[in-house]
């Protein structure tokens, strides 16, 4: 997303909690619980270029943010409470799980003593190749590629990126413009062109993961805890729904007997890397169903309503934002009024193009 479209949420999401539009709009728009989706826990470098810095949040924020929810009267749950929270929730307190995705090594050493400190639960979805040290995290090697190059050049479907990146101003644009030609095509070929431009920059991405991702040993240590959920995440973190059926189940079913066998213990919830409507769609639910996935989850934005019951392998997400921290921006997420706003709109979407079609 652009600097310019994240100020102008921003703006909006206050708008909604100085007017107190979301207050009033919680008793129509609210929902049962949240789970929310983070990914890094790391201080605030102040860098000028820091695309991925959306998927961090600085451990005093989460902090606050796990205070603050307790103090609204919500109850943070692990995930294996989930599905009966939402068959008897009535009368219940709302509640919510705190999901980190990938296993980035700071969940540990950052995050979980916050929840170890207060005895609550928290969950991590670790892809079996990133335990191992070998996974390919393409979006921060073209983070660093991008860092270290005065220009990028690279071909994407057809088309030719000539991109200059002298300026931190540059280089976020460059970023931008890249990330999101790559999510549109075969995701092995988006990794090939990353690669490609690592190398012209001059940057090896050999032990980027090994770096910042728990092995299997640290693992085992931290699932220890009983605090913590370890969830499947895929072997290789595809977009499983652009793969064929077959190779999506084995992403889905290596990574969930890895996480068994490693572990000692049955992997119950499981998590869709990307996880929007391109990425993970009514296959990869019945998949996870299958795979007797007590959860599992996505990261379309919405909170967890009763309706959920029946789509417990196809929950919505609310994202803990790098760019989003503010205490009254969680306020108002958990309102659920951006969500029926954003809903809103899409169906206003769809009625117009049938309209026009028609």
């Amino acid at each position: 997303m652009s600097r310019t479209n994240t100020k102008l949420l921003q703006a909006a999401l206050r708008t909604l909690r100085t007017t107190r539009t979301d207050s009033l709009a919680e008793p129509l728009t609210g929902g049962i619980g949240a789970i929310f989706m983070l990914h890094r826990v790391t201080p605030d470098t102040g860098e000028g270029f820091a695309p991925n810095r959306i998927l961090s949040l600085t451990p005093e924020f989460l902090e606050a943010v796990v205070d603050q929810v307790r103090e609204w009267g919500y109850d943070i749950i692990s995930l294996d409470e989930v599905p009966a929270r939402i068959s008897e929730h009535e009368g219940a307190p709302p509640f919510v799980c705190f999901t980190f995705d990938d296993g980035y090594r700071d969940n540990r050493d950052l995050a979980y003593p916050i929840f170890k400190s207060r005895n609550l639960p928290m969950a991590v979805y670790v892809p079996e190749d990133f335990a191992d040290g070998k996974g390919d995290l393409w979006w921060l090697v073209l983070e660093s590629a991008i860092r270290q190059a005065a220009s990028v050049r690279c071909d994407i479907d057809g088309r030719t990126f000539a991109l200059a990146t002298r300026t931190d101003a540059e280089k976020n644009a460059a970023f931008h413009k890249l990330y999101w030609a790559l999510r549109a095509v075969a995701e092995d070929d988006a990794r090939s062109i990353v690669a490609g431009l690592a190398e012209r920059a001059g940057y090896d991405p050999a032990g980027l993961c090994r770096n910042l991702v728990m092995s299997w040993d640290e693992l085992r240590e931290f699932a220890a805890d009983p605090l913590v959920t370890i969830g499947a995440h895929t072997t290789g973190h595809y977009a499983l729904a652009k793969l064929p059926i077959e190779r999506a189940r084995r992403e889905m079913a290596g990574s969930i007997a890895r996480i068994e066998s490693e572990l000692d213990r049955p992997c119950r919830h499981f998590s869709y890397p990307y996880g929007n409507d391109a990425a993970a769609g009514q296959r990869e639910f019945d998949l996870a169903r299958e795979l007797g996935m007590l959860t599992a989850v996505t990261t379309r934005k919405g909170l967890i309503h009763a309706s959920h019951a029946t789509q417990l392998t196809a929950l919505p997400r609310v994202s803990l934002n790098g760019d989003y921290q503010e205490i009254g921006f969680v306020r108002t997420l958990l309102s659920g009024l951006p969500f029926a706003l954003i809903d809103a709109a899409r169906q206003a979407s769809s009625i117009g193009t049938f309209r026009r079609r028609a």
